[in-house]
């Protein structure tokens, strides 16, 4: 029989979720119809965490909201950015806004990444719209004071919607055939690499997860015991980063990309199997996700 998700899940994030009329302050534009957006949303700056995201509404005359996850978030300065390419009218819409527009915003929804500590030696992999949470992340660990600094991989195949520069980092298990990073994370003393199929200069040819085992296949039996994964991504990376786990014996936990109604619990619209210690049962993505156990998600993968 299919356990089904308790009725009172997403209760669990009442008094940390939140509806805001955010106004836009910044607004970028990227190669590939590609935009970071920040607005000042205070309270969901405030309670946001790495793996979390926005419900949005691009504009009045669009009645459906849009998940968006977030990338980064200022608790001190009220404000969140967010990662985003034009698919649809909504995120048309959303690319024309200027300074100042006000958008309705409830967040921030979501389960996150749970960083133990057990394992400290941590791999972060994003792909494409699932590069976000992997920077929300990277940074969070880096001012939680996580040692030592996570190694952040990198996947797109259209140009990164990040200043990249060559790394003045080591990565001794690329011998320096990949140097291409994101000139950021670089900037806080955060190792990351590149990965594309598109030949962009510096980056590792062939895709993120590719990037991901020739790294995992440079370390010793002692140093595997120490590492964990993350990842976000589409869901055929996901399940290569799964398999990857499994090779290397690796905790993972996966952020799932679905299409989302009411992203908060109620419509079930974005329902997913996942294996339990009491059978399989279908979990929403929305509110007892996005963050899942990898070996729970894609344990038949």
């Amino acid at each position: 029989m299919t356990e089904t998700a308790p009725a009172t899940a997403a209760t669990t994030q009442r008094g940390t979720l939140f509806v805001e009329d955010t106004p836009v302050t910044e607004l970028s534009e990227f190669p590939g119809n590609q935009f970071v957006l920040r607005l000042h949303a205070p309270k969901i700056a405030t309670h946001a965490t790495a793996g979390s995201f926005i419900h949005l509404r691009c504009d009045e005359t669009i009645p459906m909201r849009r998940p968006l996850s977030i990338m980064r978030a200022d608790a001190d300065e009220g404000w969140i950015e967010v990662l985003f390419k034009i698919v649809g009218e909504g995120l048309r819409s959303l690319a024309g806004k200027k300074a100042g527009d006000k958008l309705n915003c409830i967040g921030p929804i979501g389960k996150g990444f749970v960083v133990h500590g057990k394992r400290p030696r941590t791999v972060l992999i994003g792909g494409g719209v699932g590069i976000p949470p992997m920077i929300f992340l990277a940074e969070q660990m880096l001012r939680q004071g996580h040692e030592p600094h996570p190694l952040v991989l990198m996947g797109s195949e259209l140009p990164f919607p990040f200043e990249c520069s060559e790394s003045h980092m080591a990565s001794h298990w690329l011998d320096q055939e990949a140097p291409a990073s994101i000139r950021d994370l670089e900037d806080l003393g955060i190792l990351n690499r590149l990965a594309s199929l598109s030949g962009f200069a510096g980056a590792y040819r062939g895709y993120v997860t590719d990037l991901a085992k020739h790294f995992l296949g440079s370390l010793t039996a002692a140093e595997l015991a120490q590492t964990e994964l993350f990842a976000c991504g589409p869901t055929v990376m996901l399940q290569a980063v799964s398999s990857l786990a499994r090779q290397y014996d690796l905790p993972c936990q996966v952020s799932l990309e679905e299409y989302m109604a009411c992203a908060v619990g109620g419509c079930a619209g974005c329902a997913v199997r996942v294996e339990t210690p009491n059978g399989p049962a279908m979990k929403r993505v929305c509110v007892d996700g996005p963050v899942f156990e990898a070996s729970q998600v894609f344990a038949n993968h």
